[in-house]
């Protein structure tokens, strides 16, 4: 959406038609919102927008066959290293030399990633954060072997559709990620100790940091199994790191699959 909205022509691959009809929908509506802000007091001028917006976005279920005409590949599939290299390599046969590979993975490897790939040096994370529309942020991750002109050509597309880009160095959970998860789990940790209870702890990190949401729930607005897939992965990686230690109370929430506001049930119930 945002990048078909900033003039660039867009290819939206899913698995199937069904999906991506629903996928145009959500974008349709989403587009719709922001031109009521945006042309508050320009009816034609919004509806305008929307038009050119939707004119500039097609899709494909076929995204080896999409491929050879793109300068950008922004992958956003499941966090599963396995499906993203598959898919990344299929896609390094078919795309153009000069095509960047970027993934918007929040918790795995580029590194991993990149190397399944034969454009180790056109290829780094693009880390957008949800909702995409109205949120400025992007992380620009630069592993060893992404060039000087990728990550260039990266900063400038990201300012291109009108975000603000920050850079990272290929470590866990980048910026946000890397101090958001282990402060929700050491959340976790008081409420499990019995310090606190979590609706007092939600009402402090509000009202005591300025957070608009508090870390419980921000667990349930993740999903409480989006959060232990993370913590999970670092944990591998650095068994000895206490910040990356798994929570039982986390482990059990998910084994009775309460994952938080998409299942209605998680620290909290949703409504």
């Amino acid at each position: 959406q945002v990048a078909a909205a900033s003039g660039h022509t867009v290819v939206l691959v899913d698995q199937s038609a069904e999906i991506l009809k629903k996928s145009t929908k959500g974008i349709e509506e989403s587009l719709k919102r922001v031109t009521k802000k945006k042309f508050a007091d320009k009816p034609e001028a919004g509806a305008e927008f929307i038009e050119k917006t939707l004119k500039n976005l097609t899709t494909s279920t076929e995204a080896a066959a999409v491929v050879h005409s793109t300068d950008l590949v922004v992958e956003a599939i499941v966090e599963n290293m396995e499906v993203k290299n598959e898919l990344f390599k299929t896609l390094d046969k078919f795309a153009p030399e000069h095509t960047i590979f970027a993934s918007n993975t929040s918790s795995l490897q580029i590194t991993k990633l990149a190397n399944s790939t034969t454009r180790q040096d056109r290829f780094a994370g693009l880390h957008f954060f949800n909702p995409v529309p109205m949120m400025k942020l992007v992380e620009v991750i630069k592993t060893p072997m992404t060039s000087q002109k990728t990550f260039e050509s990266l900063m400038d597309f990201s300012k291109a559709v009108g975000k603000s880009p920050v850079s990272c160095k290929d470590t866990p959970g980048f910026i946000v990620n890397r101090l958001l998860v282990p402060y929700m789990m050491e959340a976790v940790r008081l409420f499990e100790r019995g310090d606190a209870s979590k609706e007092d702890i939600d009402v402090a990190m509000k009202l005591g940091a300025g957070y608009p949401m508090g870390p419980f729930e921000l667990l349930d607005y993740v999903g409480l199994d989006t959060s232990k897939y993370i913590i999970d992965g670092w944990h591998s990686l650095e068994p000895n790191n206490p910040l990356f230690a798994p929570s039982p109370l986390l482990n059990k929430l998910v084994e009775e699959k309460k994952l938080g506001k998409k299942t209605g049930e998680g620290f909290y119930k949703s409504k």
